[in-house]
């Protein structure tokens, strides 16, 4: 076992066990709290926890104040804006949506706490951020709580669960996605190396799978650097992945991180193609001095169209946010909870039909979309071993587009991707 990997599953126990501590006050205050029996309500549809004839209440656990603040807002909001939409409709199933939220700060203490807090009183969670503290409660979602989960997290250490859906493809896919593109259009080739600069934990570990798949099936040579979240200077990193010579970059990382050896490479003279996973961008950056290097040098694998592709999915949900949080910049956190709240939308439509809201209701129906659209692209729920898509869009940072990006490629599975099988 790998040091990083000790690691995380070490803060995985660590996490199941601070759950632990909530577990009993958890379950006894569950009947307390439920909305419902599973007995038939309104409309003769059956309910359960978070559900009401009045109501469907799911949950949030977000990080607005963390590491992850930029992203947990635009995610929360976009969600918001769905619920306020959907409720001006006249609700699902003649009921009103709700969300309550809980900002976690990124902190492992607050998050499992508010889980634990909020899972008798709600139906599922429509956002979960972090997928540490995603798999720390995935034991007791599967044998206990049963409760729908749609992270916003994409490590395949999720996958498996019918309870827990990753929406878009995972980072080892993704980034067998992103290299498969600097292979076909950017020039790497057979016999190259290729950095990749990763974060050391399950995002990072996941994302190298890929690389190094990648690795052993193109004849390619894998220099590695890994980093802490904590460090924010890529220096060193670029001065070791210019002296082996490698032909592109693969970073997988944060924003701040791919800001910094993006603009370090090319105040270096080291101007190789960059390419990052969807985590390793924030159009924020282009208002940095790394932000012309980034619109030059560097590209983004994403689950999805961006808020500012020429689409009529993007288009009506950029204009919309617009209306609604003026103030607010548009990037593709905005992408990522509206999604992640129309496919929950979705599957209570279709429990509704079947007259029933209970947990289990809603878990099953959303195991019959096979081809759900929101307008961003297709995913298929149907099987929880495997994400909803293998596809991945590559965009690139533009200042002049809305959202800061725009798309390069539009949204494909490699057949590297198709043939994957993880170990």
């Amino acid at each position: 076992m790998t040091s990083h990997t000790a690691r995380f599953r070490a803060t995985a126990t660590v996490l199941a066990a601070l759950l632990a501590l909530g577990a009993t006050s958890a379950c006894s205050g569950k009947a307390k709290n439920s909305g419902g029996d599973g007995k038939a309500g309104a409309g003769g549809v059956k309910t359960g926890d978070g559900v009401s004839d009045k109501k469907i209440t799911l949950g949030v656990l977000t990080d607005m104040t963390g590491v992850y603040a930029t992203l947990g807002k635009s995610v929360t909001q976009a969600q918001r804006l769905y619920v306020k939409q959907t409720n001006a409709e006249g609700g699902i199933c003649g009921r009103k949506l709700e969300l309550t939220v809980r900002d976690h700060g990124y902190d492992p203490q607050k998050a499992i706490a508010a889980y634990t807090e909020l899972e008798p009183k709600v139906l599922g969670f429509a956002q979960f951020i972090g997928s540490p503290f995603v798999a720390a409660v995935k034991q007791r979602i599967d044998s206990q709580d049963k409760a729908l989960v749609i992270p916003q997290a994409w490590s395949a250490s999720l996958l498996g669960s019918p309870y827990i859906r990753v929406l878009g493809s995972t980072y080892d896919i993704e980034t067998i996605n992103a290299i498969d593109f600097l292979m076909k259009e950017k020039g790497l080739k057979k016999g190259d190396k290729l950095g990749h600069v990763y974060f050391e934990g399950d995002y990072g570990e996941n994302s190298l799978a890929g690389s190094r798949h990648m690795a052993e099936e193109s004849g390619l040579t894998i220099v590695e650097q890994k980093i802490k979240p904590t460090d924010n200077d890529m220096s060193a990193q670029v001065a070791a992945l210019k002296k082996a010579g490698v032909k592109a970059v693969v970073i997988s990382a944060g924003p701040r991180q791919a800001a910094s050896l993006v603009g370090v490479a090319a105040a270096g003279g080291f101007r190789v193609p960059v390419i990052g996973n969807n985590s390793a961008f924030a159009p924020q950056l282009l208002a940095t001095q790394a932000g012309p290097a980034l619109e030059k040098m560097y590209y983004v694998a994403t689950p999805a169209l961006p808020i500012g592709a020429d689409a009529e999915g993007p288009k009506k949900l950029a204009a919309a946010y617009a209306k609604a949080y003026p103030k607010d910049a548009l990037d593709n956190g905005v992408v990522a909870g509206w999604t992640a709240a129309s496919a929950f939308g979705q599957a209570l439509e279709r429990a509704c039909k079947d007259k029933d809201l209970t947990r289990e209701g809603v878990d099953k129906a959303l195991l019959t979309m096979s081809d759900y659209d929101s307008g961003f692209g297709p995913q298929n729920f149907t099987d929880p071993k495997a994400p909803s898509s293998l596809e991945s869009v590559i965009i690139r940072p533009d200042k002049g587009a809305k959202g800061g990006s725009s798309v390069v490629r539009e949204g494909e599975a490699s057949e590297a991707a198709q043939a994957y099988k993880r170990d």
